[in-house]
């Protein structure tokens, strides 16, 4: 069913944006770094941004986020020997001048695209790329596992990992970073501090401080003293307990960022320009000679060296970019660079549709509240907040904390509706199971960008969390079929008194006539059309991919029926044995694995059913859907549709040849 990647970009707009003869285009790898000038150093780090604006206007991307760590990705390269030493890239969205530094400028212009350089560090892409990533907080963690092997195997390679101060708030980050400082597990920590969450402290001590506790007079005055006096008697301990208290309070008042790391037995360093090059090189070399493990604060800035991204770096941060046209005026350094222009209206699509009706009905019920793991804007529950300010939780990257919270919310009397993103769902496994259904409470799970994302690629495909919910008990599931129904959904949810998982996609809506949102029966599915050879049963907006190929069929005589299917579980158990006793092809459809999931639902209804009656099946069934056993990688929705066949001719082509093969002689 699929079909050859189709090139959707040139390859060589970054090649060409720097050159041939650039120092970039010369660059065969990050050992080359060794042997350039400080000059040549900073012509590339100018040469690596101008790659990454230039493709970025074209292809969409993380732009923000990879120029303000050029500076310090080139630092870490300099030093380090990849791909022996190891550098961890935590979530991966600012690995674009790791891409451009490690051989892959003459392809770097299919960033994101079907078949092209990926958007996160991709293991199959380049040996420099250490792990596939692509959600927050699970650097550290990975990066320890590698230390750690080293350390059993016996080697010396070095561990960095780069961590975003978000993301190492995260309950995963916390949890690594606990057990690094009770092991004492040797590596670099990189705290990368670009969105002012962690207060700085900058100033001639800090400085000065930062210094001194890496060198190694410190570290060895320090144990020499706490042995010399804690041996004289009596007093010794006492005098010992007190320099140690003494020393943190000094640190603490100097430092206050790095209290925590400190009291958890990691050294932390900082706050350093994240943009010096040579002062972080000095305190990662430095780092790297400690016995233990390091954390070393800098401070950059988001969309660095390109002056939109620098002042909106909430835009620019990725992936989907404002247009962008190249060499009309100057970033902050005075190289050409790009500026935005006004992109044509878009149509509003489902998340804004869902976050629109959340506002509506908030403003008639006080105990509706929301709650995002960090992704304000994204969800779209910053219209929420700027609401209803007082009702609005934005917990950080802490999903599993977002559902256990909205469960105490629900016991409360409230009526919490957690909006995340359906592939960072997945983190917050447990806490749907054990604590919002196995507690029945009534907590609205809004799954967003379910089903097929594109750019980003495998690790944000909403392709699992149907078929993971499916199974739990009291999660009432739903999917509209256009963003009216949508509304009507979300009303439904806030009536009923059981926990709910609200299924959309980040598409366009479908821009059908307004029509009130009331609430629907539970468990009922739509019946659009009725059919007797055929019956195609949609699940989600793809049902309006189902209502087109449909037209298709009929126009060669044969009788099509099409049903909305709306509820995942509840199903629709009584229409879809009538239907296996009176249709000879049932075709369910959906945007998720289709193992286990909604067309699976059916096949177990229909196999239950005969099973109690002994009554035959009279229908074939043909799920469609994502194919199970493999991930689906970058590109756009559409192209991706169209590879693994659940486009518009994808679903016809499938459904002609089972028709084809089993209808009645």
């Amino acid at each position: 069913m699929s079909v050859e990647p189709r090139k959707v970009v040139d390859e060589g707009i970054a090649l060409r944006a720097v050159g041939p003869d650039s120092l970039l285009a010369r660059l065969s790898g990050p050992s080359d770094l060794k042997g350039l000038s400080a000059a040549e150093i900073t012509q590339l780090a100018e040469e690596v941004r101008t790659a990454i604006i230039a493709t970025t206007a074209v292809t969409g991307g993380h732009l923000g986020p990879s120029l303000g760590v050029v500076e310090l990705t080139i630092a870490l390269h300099h030093i380090m020997s990849s791909p022996v030493d190891r550098i961890v890239f935590d979530t991966g969205h600012q690995a674009y001048p790791h891409k451009l530094l490690t051989g892959r400028l003459a392809r770097f212009g299919s960033l994101r695209q079907l078949g092209g350089i990926g958007g996160f560090p991709r293991r199959s892409e380049s040996p420099h790329d250490v792990f596939d990533g692509g959600h927050a907080g699970t650097g550290i963690s990975i990066g320890q596992g590698l230390a750690l092997a080293r350390d059993v195997r016996g080697s010396s390679e070095k561990i960095a990992v780069i961590v975003g101060d978000a993301a190492l708030m995260s309950g995963l980050s916390l949890e690594a970073l606990n057990d690094i400082g009770h092991r004492q597990t040797k590596m670099l920590i990189v705290l990368n501090d670009n969105e002012m969450s962690i207060s700085p402290t900058v100033g001639a001590i800090s400085t000065y401080l930062s210094k001194v506790k890496l060198s190694g007079t410190w570290r060895d005055s320090k144990s020499r003293y706490d042995r010399i006096v804690g041996a004289i008697p009596l007093i010794g301990q006492t005098l010992v307990r007190f320099s140690k208290s003494f020393r943190r309070s000094v640190i603490s008042f100097a430092q206050e960022p790095g209290r925590l790391f400190e009291d958890l037995g990691i050294t932390y360093v900082g706050v350093l320009d994240g943009h010096n090059r040579v002062q972080m090189e000095e305190a990662f070399t430095s780092a790297f000679n400690m016995p233990g493990p390091v954390i070393v604060h800098v401070r950059t800035q988001k969309g660095r060296g390109y002056r939109p991204a620098e002042a909106d770096p909430i835009t620019f941060h990725g992936a989907a970019l404002p247009k962008m046209e190249v060499g009309v005026a100057t970033d902050s350094y005075g190289k050409a660079g790009a500026v935005p222009v006004a992109p044509a209206p878009k149509k509003p699509n489902y998340t804004s549709a869902f976050a629109a009706e959340l506002v509506a009905a908030a403003a008639d019920d006080r105990r509706i509240v929301a709650i995002t793991a960090g992704m304000p804007t994204g969800t779209g529950l910053d219209t929420f907040a700027k609401a209803y300010p007082d009702r609005f939780y934005d917990v950080g990257i802490a999903e599993q904390h977002a559902v256990a919270a909205a469960t105490g919310i629900a016991m409360g009397g409230g009526r919490p509706v957690v909006a995340i993103y359906s592939t960072f769902m997945q983190r917050a496994w447990d806490q749907i199971v054990h604590d919002a259904c196995q507690n029945d409470q009534p907590v609205l799970l809004g799954v967003d960008r379910a089903g097929l994302v594109g750019e980003d690629g495998t690790s944000h495909q909403g392709m699992f969390t149907l078929t993971a919910q499916r199974q739990i008990p009291r999660l009432v599931i739903a999917s509209p079929k256009d963003e009216q129904e949508l509304r009507a959904l979300v009303r439904t949810a806030l009536a009923q008194d059981h926990p709910f998982a609200l299924h959309y996609p980040r598409d366009s809506v479908e821009g059908v006539p307004v029509r009130d949102p009331k609430p629907i029966p539970v468990g009922k599915a739509e019946t659009l059309a009725e059919g007797t050879d055929i019956v195609i049963v949609g699940f989600g907006p793809i049902v309006q991919r189902g209502i087109r190929v449909a037209e298709r069929l009929r126009s060669s005589g044969l009788s099509v029926g099409v049903v909305n299917a709306i509820w995942a579980s509840p199903i629709d158990d009584e229409l879809y044995r009538r239907l296996g006793r009176s249709t000879t092809l049932i075709v369910t459809l959906e945007e998720s694995v289709a193992a286990g999931g909604f067309g699976g639902a059916v096949v177990e209804s229909l196999a239950a059913d005969q099973a109690a009656t002994g009554q035959p099946v009279r229908a074939t069934i043909l799920s469609i859907g994502i194919p199970a056993g493999a991930f689906v990688d970058h590109g756009s929705v559409s192209d991706l549709r169209t590879l693994i066949g659940i486009d518009e001719a994808g679903i016809e082509r499938q459904i002609r040849a089972v028709w084809e093969a089993r209808r009645p002689s």
